[in-house]
C-alpha cells in the first residue's frame, strides 16, 4: 500500500503580500493541472476558472453556481456578484487576502484551487461581501436573500450589515453566526460553531468587536457589545460576556483569563489553540 503522505505535496508558506495577479496565475495553473488529474471534473474546472478572464469573474461564476436558486437564477446571481466586485475596488484584494489566509493557516490546503472550489468558509465570506455591498446600496431585500442562501447552502449565518476585514479565515464554517453590528478586524481566524451574537433583546450596537489577529476557537461564544483585544485567543467552548484584554487567552464559562501571550505572538496565524499554562490533560 502506498503511504498517503507520499501522495501529498509539501506545505508551501505563502506571503501575505502576494498580489491578485500572482494568485490568479497560480490558480489557473492549478486548474490546468487538475484537468489532467480528474477528467470527470474537467468541465466544472474549465467553466469556473479557465474560461474566466479574471479572479473576480471566476469568483462570481462560482458563487452564482452555488447560491443561485429558483428565487434568483444563477445568471442573475452572477451579474449581481460582478456588479459588487466592479463597484468595490477592494473586493479583489479582500478575496486574495482571504485565499492566502487559508493557504497559510490550514495545513490541509496545498493549493488555491481547493478553497476556491470547495471550502464553505471562503465561499460564505465572499458571498457575505456581496450582501454587505447590497446592504450599503440600500438594497436590503436582496442582501437578506444572499444572507439566507449563505445560511441554507453553507450552514453559516452572517448578517450583511456586519463589518469584516480581510485576511479572515473561517474554518469549516458550519454553525458560525455573526450578528448585525459585529466588527471583525483583519487577520482573524474563526473556527466552526463560533457565535458573535447579542446578549438579550436590546437594539442598536449590541454585538462583539473583534480586534486584529484574534483566534476564536471551536464553539466559542462572544455575546454582547464587548471588545476582544488584539492578538487574543478565545478557547474552545468559552463563553465571553465581557471585554478580553489584548494578548491573553480566555477560557471557561464564563470566560476568564488563563494565560498571557507575548505581544509578538499571532494566534490567528499560528492556529495554536493551547492555553499556554494549565492546559490540563
Amino acid at each position: 500500500m502506498i503511504a498517503l503522505a507520499a501522495l501529498q505535496p509539501p506545505l508551501r508558506v505563502t506571503s501575505r503580500s502576494i498580489g491578485e495577479a500572482e494568485v490568479w496565475a497560480e490558480l489557473r495553473a492549478e486548474a490546468e493541472a487538475a484537468l489532467i488529474e480528474e477528467p470527470l471534473y474537467a468541465g466544472i474546472i474549465q467553466a469556473t476558472v479557465l474560461d474566466q478572464r479574471s479572479l473576480a469573474q471566476a469568483l462570481a461564476y462560482r458563487l452564482a453556481h452555488r447560491l443561485g436558486d429558483g428565487d434568483l437564477a444563477r445568471l442573475s446571481m452572477r451579474d449581481l456578484c460582478l456588479s459588487a466586485f466592479e463597484a468595490d475596488p477592494q473586493a479583489g484584494a479582500h478575496a486574495v487576502r482571504d485565499l492566502v489566509a487559508i493557504r497559510e493557516r490550514d495545513p490541509t490546503c496545498r493549493r488555491y484551487l481547493d478553497p476556491f472550489l470547495f471550502y464553505k468558509g471562503f465561499a460564505a465570506l465572499e458571498a457575505y461581501r456581496i450582501g454587505h455591498w447590497l446592504w450599503h446600496q440600500g438594497r436590503a431585500t436582496l442582501a437578506l436573500h444572499v444572507q439566507s442562501r449563505i445560511s441554507e447552502v453553507f450552514g453559516c449565518d452572517i448578517h450583511p450589515a456586519a463589518r469584516i476585514g480581510s485576511g479572515v479565515f473561517i474554518d469549516h464554517a458550519t454553525g458560525v453566526v455573526i450578528g448585525e453590528t459585529t466588527v471583525v478586524a483583519d487577520d482573524v481566524s474563526i473556527l466552526q460553531s463560533v457565535t458573535l451574537g447579542g446578549n438579550g433583546k436590546e437594539s442598536g450596537d449590541r454585538h462583539p468587536k473583534i480586534a486584529r489577529g484574534v483566534l476564536l476557537s471551536v464553539g466559542a461564544k462572544v455575546l454582547g457589545n464587548v471588545h476582544v483585544g488584539e492578538g487574543a485567543k478565545v478557547a474552545a467552548a468559552a463563553v465571553v460576556l465581557g471585554d478580553v484584554p489584548a494578548h491573553t487567552t480566555v477560557a471557561g464559562v464564563p470566560a476568564r483569563v488563563v494565560s498571557r501571550l507575548r505581544a509578538t505572538e499571532e494566534p490567528a496565524l499560528s492556529m495554536d489553540q493551547s492555553f499556554g499554562f494549565g492546559d490540563g490533560i
